[in-house]
């Protein structure tokens, strides 16, 4: 093949540090991890017997506030959130949701608050003043939509409980309540991996839809925590967030009409200026777009038509039972340079010179555009050339896929490795499955101790999904 596949002849082993870790209940907040392993094989020699259904598990505990906006049940691998629009207004919601959280979950502020801090010294190289980032932070709120902002702030100040400043100190305050709403669009998310199998290559006929999130985990491992998904209930807006406790913008989310969306990181600080004046936040647009849109196609005109206004560049995976896409979202600055442009990619958009994606009825991404012509991110990113290679092969080698063996694939290498670039590594916090045959929604959350080579695949509900 051309360029792009002889350097990951050779990237193979190009150098990662990973995590080797093992799960552990999630109902109690606490800190664990080890070091990285040498493995004497790329493929685990685990053995776990899939099959196309998820594993159910039962709440541990239901906590509620006291007029039932927010209703938290504890399940062993993860919080299950439901958020009632239908009974209050947006501050409200997000009021009753924060002080729930403050009142009956404390352990989440002692694991939220040093993981934000950690995102901060990583965004501004550890040379940060408050002033610079509450400016940054109180900008992007006030684009927001209205309503997205007072919910917001409900939230703030139900778990601050009249704790202001940006201060490692113990206590969540307001400003560090918002400021974790936009994490990926004031400070910046890490790597990220999708595919999306149908028609030809999935047993039924109908779509498989996996989504790996790679994400800074925290040095305590503190996302394995604080899973959650977050049922927004909201007539025919409702939606269902798969992410962590407290947030409420979208990381991965499906909405009621069986629209799949989720973000992966494109560009960097390296070679992308950031500019927050003037932009918003992508993550709460997602988030809208879910609420407006009942098919694939239209969420992503929709994203594609907005990215010029965003803080950075991103792909976004979007599916629903009829269509898979990547929405290419080039912010404006990059677009007037002439280095990329927003694309709304499908299987037959024609690729950048040098990789191939050799399966029909099938969608790979990863944290690069990969439409022809557009930003470049495999020339020099040996991370990238080999997932999308990996992927690439992997499909190839199989001619039709069940959930199982979409299970199979993305948990066939050694987590815990020196040398390999993975596609599952030691910072894969959620598999997410989707499958539009039977409308099961399975993940796989990294727990307290961390990513396992082969983790548990937890059947979620999806309200009206």
């Amino acid at each position: 093949m051309k360029k792009f596949i002889s350097i990951a002849a050779l990237a193979l082993s190009a150098s990662i540090l990973l995590t080797a870790c093992d799960t552990g209940s999630h109902a109690d907040i606490k800190k664990g991890g080890s070091a990285a392993r040498l493995v004497d094989s790329y493929y685990t020699d685990e053995v776990k017997e899939y099959t196309d259904e998820g594993i159910r598990e039962e709440p541990l505990d239901i906590i509620s506030s006291a007029d039932g906006l927010c209703v938290i049940k504890v399940m062993p691998s993860y919080y299950d959130v439901t958020l009632d629009y239908e009974k209050g207004d947006r501050a409200s919601v997000g009021r009753a949701y924060g002080t729930l959280i403050r009142e009956e979950l404390p352990g989440f502020i002692d694991t939220m608050e040093p993981y934000l801090f950690e995102n901060i010294r990583v965004a501004y190289n550890t040379n940060y003043s408050t002033e610079v980032i509450e400016k940054r932070s109180a900008t992007l709120l006030e684009s927001m939509r209205p309503e997205y902002r007072e919910e917001i702030c409900g939230f703030a100040e139900g778990i601050s409980d009249g704790a202001h400043g940006i201060v490692e100190d113990g206590v969540f305050s307001y400003e560090e309540a918002i400021l974790i709403q936009m994490i990926p669009d004031a400070l910046r998310p890490t790597c990220c991996s999708a595919l999306s199998l149908w028609g030809s290559k999935t047993v039924t006929g109908d779509r498989i839809t996996l989504r790996n999130l790679e994400w800074n985990l925290g040095s305590g491992n503190q996302m394995g925590m604080i899973n959650a998904v977050t049922h927004m209930k909201n007539g025919s807006r409702t939606l269902t967030a798969i992410s962590i406790l407290g947030l409420l913008d979208i990381i991965s989310g499906i909405n009621d009409d069986g629209v799949f969306a989720a973000i992966l990181d494109v560009g960097s600080v390296q070679n992308e200026a950031y500019i927050y004046e003037g932009k918003k936040c992508y993550t709460m647009e997602l988030r809208y777009a879910l609420e407006e849109f009942s098919t694939a196609r239209e969420l992503g005109e929709f994203m594609v038509g907005e990215s010029g206004d965003f803080t950075w560049c991103h792909n976004l995976i979007i599916s629903d039972k009829d269509d898979s896409f990547c929405a290419e979202d080039c912010v404006s600055q990059v677009v007037e340079k002439g280095l990329g442009k927003s694309v709304l990619r499908d299987c037959n958009t024609p690729l950048i010179d040098g990789i191939s994606w050799d399966s029909e009825d099938s969608l790979c991404i990863v944290n690069s555009f990969a439409s022809e012509g557009n930003q470049d991110g495999f020339t020099g990113s040996p991370s990238n050339v080999v997932r999308f290679f990996k992927y690439n092969k992997w499909v190839q080698e199989k001619e039709q896929f069940s959930p199982k063996d979409v299970k199979d694939l993305i948990t066939q290498e050694v987590v815990a490795q020196y040398d390999v670039v993975n596609c599952h590594g030691g910072g894969s916090a959620q598999l997410i499955l989707v499958d539009y045959h039977t409308g099961s929604v399975q993940v796989a959350f990294s727990g307290p101790n961390g990513v396992t080579d082969k983790p548990d695949f937890i059947e979620v509900e999806v309200i009206g999904g």
